[in-house]
């Protein structure tokens, strides 16, 4: 019998809606950032990730306008930049505090998380956005504040989320087997780093017509359906 202790979940398309964070967040931090760069461009942790960001677009030079301009594309195109993603998640930071939105998270979702916790097992985030930024995601949800059932969180600087190594990183960090770990997700090629890093898979298929005929993981419509 196999014996889970641990769960590591995706955000976008598994806990909560991909539209609230592309239709909200993301047009919430486009839309302030400049003004964010030109008043906070001095503060060192703001001036890390404009470096970090000119490093990763290989910029020798180029002036803070270049950066925002590079910045707001990348935003465009959804890029999985660390440096972008920790300037969202100071934008974010402001927003949530503000009021402007609570995260979005599906029906069920808070109070699975509640009972695992309850039965002993530790709840992880693996998410492309920041620590930061998903420690107010769970903060600031529309189910109160979740930060209390998490014992950690991973992002990008953990390793890319389609890669092996990234899930050994992670069950290291944890100091627990992977084969006790179940990671849940919506994107196959997630799960398949993760179950060849010797995890335990669930995969999120949400909506009612893209079931597929033969899933790759063990599939599940929602968290309620998930036995661990």
């Amino acid at each position: 019998m196999i014996e889970i202790r641990a769960i590591v979940t995706d955000i976008e398309g598994t806990t909560s809606s991909i539209s609230f964070v592309r239709d909200v967040l993301f047009p919430y931090a486009r839309k302030r950032l400049p003004a964010f760069i030109e008043t906070h461009g001095d503060r060192p942790e703001v001036q890390h990730w404009l470096h970090e960001a000119a490093v990763e677009a290989g910029l020798v030079e180029a002036s803070r306008q270049d950066i925002v301009e590079l910045l707001l594309q990348w935003i465009d195109q959804d890029r999985k930049s660390t440096a972008l993603k920790a300037l969202q998640g100071m934008i974010w930071k402001d927003g949530y505090a503000a009021g402007d939105y609570r995260a979005h998270f599906y029906p069920e979702v808070a109070a699975r998380l509640r009972d695992w916790r309850a039965n002993g097992l530790h709840l992880y985030i693996y998410s492309s956005g920041s620590v930061p930024a998903q420690q107010l995601f769970f903060r600031y949800s529309e189910a109160g504040d979740l930060t209390p059932l998490l014992a950690g969180y991973f992002d990008t600087e953990t390793g890319p989320k389609r890669e092996t190594e990234s899930y050994q990183r992670i069950a290291a960090a944890i100091d627990e087997q992977p084969g006790h770990i179940l990671f849940l997700s919506d994107i196959v090629e997630e799960l398949d780093a993760a179950r060849a890093a010797g995890f335990h898979t669930g995969w999120l298929i949400r909506e009612p017509l893209a079931w597929p005929t033969e899933p790759l993981h063990p599939a599940y419509r929602d968290f309620n359906a998930i036995t661990p």
